[in-house]
């Protein structure tokens, strides 16, 4: 009979807990910083209220469709069933591993919820509110929910291709990433996009919300372990070395590139550099994540400098860029820095073929990239018909924390 550890338990509390704290402040200040001081509380909104959402819908029928269900036949693949709604089956004393279900159920909850609040990033200062929440519960349910299904449950596709998504590279950041992307470009740029600057107002509050973000990452690294164990400890380390490294390449890109070196820059690179660990994070050996996250930060400098302009997409606050970029850099990247040979801890030993991970692990992001895009276009669509997408450009002059909200942040 399965036992519960209670230091395994203990840990998974407490890694809970640090996945809610990257969301609610940390992600939020992180955000709340980027924008213009008129649209900070509209920001700092949509992420509470989105997670508080989530939170609701996952109790209510996602973690049922992510975990429940049987592991084979049918859309076993793709979706699990309803056995699980409204945690019907799952009384404190279930186990799961080492832990109560429960935890394990709360634990998801959190990748859930930052997963969608993660896509506010790419269009803030210019949705409607309504529209906004109503655009993440249908993705959360047709996109989250069924990646999280094919790459974590037992059953699913990509579990059963052999998909290493150690902590949620596909199914959160390239996910999150490609909404954010086709978001942005439906709704269309915001009034000046290009033609005026449009700068951050408090990038103290984004570097409070950057560190909060990386203190929660080790929640949500060293967590994906449900253990407390050395598979911990390596991710947790990993969690640490691989965003350093990130953080230095981008400010070093910087100086290069654009003659100087800036906190704005050195943030993003550490959050770069989370996100590409994330996937990789119990699999890499320690030089790997190094590399891994020097690397990630250079292409999403570039993706963020460069390429967003010259493609004239405005996703606000670069959750494309950084998330989607990233988190396809870091989960391709896993098949080579979880290679035994190379420091890494990857599945099969000496028999680890890095070749043949490569071709899952790309069949893998080719597969969430399509799926995410495909869910956030006819969700955006549905919206759009039901109530409209876009504030109008008064609102958008005059700023969504008044128009939206009917408060000012500062008085």
């Amino acid at each position: 009979m399965p036992t519960i550890d209670s230091g395994h338990t203990a840990w998974m509390l407490v890694s809970t807990v640090l996945v809610i704290l990257m969301i609610i402040p940390g992600l939020a200040l992180f955000y709340g910083g980027l924008v213009r001081a008129k649209n900070v509380l509209s920001v700092l909104m949509q992420v509470l209220a989105g997670f508080a959402m989530i939170a609701l819908l996952w109790v209510a029928y996602g973690y049922s469709l992510a975990f429940g269900g049987p592991t084979e036949g049918g859309l076993a693949g793709y979706i699990g069933d309803f056995s699980k709604f409204f945690l019907y089956g799952v009384p404190p004393e279930a186990v799961s591993g080492s832990i109560p279900e429960l935890v394990f159920v709360v634990f998801q909850l959190t990748f859930a919820a930052i997963t969608c609040t993660l896509v506010v990033g790419g269009i803030a200062e210019r949705m409607k509110f309504g529209a906004v929440m109503l655009f993440l519960a249908i993705w959360f349910t047709f996109s989250y929910v069924p990646i999280a299904h094919m790459v974590w449950s037992g059953g699913g596709l990509l579990f059963n291709m052999g998909a290493l998504d150690f902590a949620g590279g596909t199914v959160v950041h390239i996910n999150s990433g490609v909404a954010a992307l086709v978001a942005a470009i439906i709704l269309g740029p915001r009034m000046g996009f290009l033609k005026e600057p449009i700068a951050p107002h408090n990038l103290v509050f984004t570097f409070i919300g950057a560190s909060l973000l990386w203190v929660g990452w080790f929640g949500f690294n060293a967590g994906s372990a449900l253990a407390a164990n050395g598979t911990a400890a390596q991710a947790f380390l990993n969690t640490i070395t691989a965003p350093a490294a990130a953080a230095l390449a981008w400010a070093l890109g910087e100086k290069f590139t654009r003659g100087h070196a800036s906190l704005l820059g050195a943030a993003s690179g550490a959050v770069a550099g989370l996100v590409a660990i994330t996937p990789a994070a119990g699999f890499a050996g320690t030089f790997g994540s190094i590399v891994l996250g020097a690397v990630a930060a250079l292409i999403c400098l570039w993706a963020v400098v460069t390429l967003k302009p010259w493609l004239k997409y405005d996703d606000s606050l670069d959750v494309f860029g950084i998330h989607g970029i990233g988190g396809i850099v870091g989960a391709i990247g896993t098949a080579i820095v979880a290679a035994p040979s190379l420091g890494g801890f990857g599945p099969g030993g000496a028999d680890y073929s890095i070749g043949g991970q490569l071709v899952t692990q790309i069949t893998a992001v080719v597969i969430a990239v399509v799926w995410s895009a495909v869910v956030a276009l006819v969700a955006l669509l549905i919206v759009k018909a039901v109530m409209g997408l876009r504030v109008t450009e008064s609102a958008e002059t005059d700023g969504l924390d008044l128009t939206s909200h009917g408060e000012r942040a500062y008085n």
